[in-house]
């Protein structure tokens, strides 16, 4: 696979998506592994939804604001990067304002460990919900 990622950049592909659920974690190990040699050529993303720090599991409960910044960290360990290009909400919290989610992740954006926020499933009214944070 690390060949393969390789040859995919050698033929101009930039952009790489994962997600701490693939694998679990053992996809953005492997992506942060084979793309270390092209981190100023490419751009990397990644998505949060679930978590289960202790079994690894890709499935448990629904991530919440005061979860984001441990699972970022996590993140970037696995991927071997300082900051994250494209952190995107894979599943939507349906307990969680999604403002709520937006905050932490804006804070996050503050600090330099995400470049951009982004949503995967989003439902029309979910991603069209006037915040403080724009759209």
């Amino acid at each position: 696979m690390i060949r393969l990622l390789h040859r995919a950049v050698d033929l101009g592909v930039t952009f790489f998506d994962t997600a701490g659920i693939y694998g679990p974690h053992a996809n953005e190990e492997l992506v942060g592994e084979a793309l270390a040699p092209y981190a100023d050529q490419v751009v990397i993303a990644t998505k949060f939804a679930h978590i289960d720090p202790v079994q690894r599991k890709p499935r448990g409960r629904m991530l919440r604001p005061e979860d984001i910044a441990a699972a970022v960290d996590g993140f970037l360990q696995r991927l071997g990067l300082d900051v994250i290009h494209l952190y995107y909400q894979h599943r939507v919290n349906p307990d969680v304002p999604i403002e709520d989610i937006a905050g932490a992740v804006n804070d996050l954006i503050t600090a330099g460990k995400v470049k951009h926020f982004g949503m995967s499933e989003a439902a029309e009214e979910t991603a069209a919900a006037p915040t403080s944070y724009g759209r």
